[in-house]
């Protein structure tokens, strides 16, 4: 359950899991600005709760200063609701899940009824489902079908040989993706790190160059999680690098390639280098115009309505609300795009709209992302804190109901 400090029914902001932290190091709030480099008015604003400690940037910079892991301030993961019956039951499965990742690795041990029951297509097939459960909000679903299909794949993988061997990995890899972005929207992230470390490994057993590359992606999003751009940079450098010396531009090498400017764009914006970012997002915007639509290879989705949410979620990253505002005025997500995908963009625009002081809009833009995808919008630490920081503030119906759901009222 939400723990309740002194602040009105309202639960523990992000600011006040920051004073905690700060009081731990036996810090005054002066100390706390000089190591994180921000004004002491800032700080005393954060831990009152006054100001929205929801930028990724910000949350990062405090927790190298005082040594821990982001979540020590975000809170995450989060413990939905007796009532929220949806909730309970997406997470349910997380046990499951990382029971079945700890496997890996490990002698699969099959038994002779599941060797015989090896059947790639009917995998593929699966694998297929649990990942349009997750793109579809249905966390529960896919997070169900996790467990039993981790150990099917572990052990196809173990029994198969030659380019079913290969083809197997492929589908693993897939069904560790699928889990690790279960397990990132729930906020369970140390087990959605152990699952990012099971795609880079299983993605080299394809032995398809690309497919190692792409899971590159998503180990570069790791060490930018947690503040270390520099080595996320060099992750993303030595990807762009290497599709540099790819001969025939394909499709998936140039998706992969915008791909990787994003990662790139959205690595410089946490690290304070807005032209940097700008650049990166430039060239991603190219590479789009050059694909011509929007894919999903790798699960990575790319193209030119991905590369304009991207222009809604780089300046959110950098707290500069009004471009954020304006560059989404011109997003127009085509109704093919997953609920996951456009719950996440409306999340964005709700945070910018926060940042831009339509404080009504913002609340409009939460409830849409809601209606899309209820659990991950209810798990996201960024609308968790700012609806937090609205309620403080600003106590009215729908605003509090949501509050309520979000479990921070």
């Amino acid at each position: 359950m939400p723990h309740y400090a002194d602040t009105g029914g309202v639960a523990e902001s992000n600011g006040q899991r920051l004073a905690r932290l700060r009081a731990r190091h036996r810090w005054t709030q002066q100390r706390l600005a000089d190591e994180a480099g921000f004004s002491l008015a800032s700080v005393r604003a954060y831990e009152q709760g006054r100001r929205s400690l929801d930028r990724s940037a910000i949350v990062l910079a405090f927790a190298k200063a005082l040594d821990c892991h982001p979540t020590e301030i975000t809170g995450a993961p989060y413990v939905p609701l007796n009532s929220d019956t949806d909730g309970q039951a997406a997470v349910a499965s997380v046990a499951g899940v990382r029971r079945a990742l700890l496997r890996h690795g490990r002698p699969a041990r099959p038994e002779e009824y599941e060797v015989a029951a090896v059947d790639l297509a009917d995998l593929h097939k699966r694998v297929d489902e649990a990942n349009a459960f997750r793109q579809a909000a249905a966390l529960a679903k896919s997070g169900a079908m996790l467990p039993q299909l981790l150990r099917d794949l572990q052990v196809a993988c173990e029994v198969v040989e030659g380019a079913q061997r290969r083809e197997a990995f492929s589908l693993l890899t897939s069904g560790y993706e699928c889990a690790m972005q279960y397990l990132y929207k729930l906020g369970y992230t140390s087990d959605a790190t152990l699952a990012t470390e099971r795609v880079v490994w299983s993605a080299r057993e394809t032995e398809d160059p690309l497919r190692a590359l792409a899971s590159q992606w998503y180990d570069a999003g790791e060490f930018l999680s947690i503040g270390e751009h520099d080595e996320a940079g060099a992750i993303i450098d030595g990807a762009l690098t290497e599709l540099g010396t790819v001969r025939e531009s394909t499709p998936e090498a140039v998706s992969l390639r915008g791909a990787f400017h994003l990662k790139a764009a959205l690595n410089s914006a946490r690290s304070g280098s807005p032209a940097v970012a700008e650049n990166h997002w430039e060239r991603a915007k190219a590479a789009a115009e050059e694909l011509g639509e929007d894919r999903n290879d790798y699960q990575l989705q790319f193209g030119p309505t991905n590369v304009a949410i991207w222009g809604v979620s780089l300046p959110v990253e950098m707290g500069r609300g009004r471009v954020a505002v304006n560059r989404a005025e011109k997003v127009r997500l085509p109704a093919k795009f997953s609920p996951e995908r456009h719950s996440h963009h409306f999340i964005d625009v709700g945070r910018a709209l926060f940042y831009n002081g339509q404080r009504e809009q913002a609340l409009g833009a939460f409830l849409r992302a809601e209606r899309l995808a209820p659990q991950a919008t209810r798990m996201h630490a960024g609308v968790r804190e700012t609806v937090g920081t609205m309620i403080r503030t600003q106590k009215r119906g729908e605003l509090v109901e949501l509050g309520i759901r979000l479990g921070v009222v």
